[in-house]
């Protein structure tokens, strides 16, 4: 993908263009599916031509990664969340809140539906959302353990295994749910639901079992 400078005079336009490509194609991928949305409909919608749109992405592939990154973008944190300085159950309690807000979110599960149906033809398109959304949300865990009491933390043998474990203890059930047609918790079942997960990780690292 091509970028400008901030001095580019270019710059403040070739962004706007970038993100009216973006917001065309969460659109088409959301209403269409990835296999039958089309660049060419994505780029007209935008208003923009077809050589535009592939000077800012080389593929579909780096498009649907664009659209994730801002969908991440207006749901997480990303830089610096508040549960960052707080104490371990606290600050998991926090993030596992704020992850399940991200993936219930109607954008998250509509992307979701997307990568499920899609995949089979497209695998790539199913591994670059995992391992896109798991680069993301495991380096801020890592952050956080950094963050720890360095006794609790030395009972932690492997960081990604530990922030594998929490998301997949903490979403499993209410992301399942959702996906088949059952209605998203609401914020005292999620508050709830993130507290029992935070207590269950740190039960796990006292047991040295991460």
């Amino acid at each position: 993908m091509r970028t400008w400078t901030a001095d580019d005079p270019k710059a403040a336009l070739m962004t706007r263009k970038r993100e009216a490509i973006v917001t065309a194609a969460l659109d088409a991928f959301l209403e269409e599916g990835y296999a039958g949305s089309s660049v060419n409909r994505i780029a007209a919608q935008a208003g923009v031509s077809i050589k535009t749109l592939y000077r800012h992405f080389e593929n579909k592939d780096d498009l649907f990664i664009a659209v994730i990154e801002a969908a991440c973008a207006t749901t997480v944190n990303t830089e610096n969340p508040p549960w960052l300085d707080l104490a371990p159950l606290d600050g998991l309690t926090a993030a596992g809140l704020e992850q399940l807000r991200f993936v219930l979110a109607p954008q998250q599960l509509g992307l979701y539906r997307v990568v499920t149906r899609d995949a089979p033809r497209f695998p790539q398109l199913g591994r670059r959302y995992r391992e896109h959304l798991r680069a993301l949300r495991n380096e801020q865990f890592h952050r956080y353990l950094d963050r720890w009491p360095a006794q609790l933390r030395a009972r932690i043998s492997n960081a990604d295994r530990a922030a594998d474990t929490f998301f997949a203890l903490l979403q499993a059930e209410e992301l399942a749910a959702a996906l088949h047609g059952g209605t998203v918790p609401g914020p005292d079942h999620l508050q709830e639901r993130a507290r029992e997960t935070a207590l269950d990780l740190l039960a796990l690292v006292q047991a040295g079992r991460l």
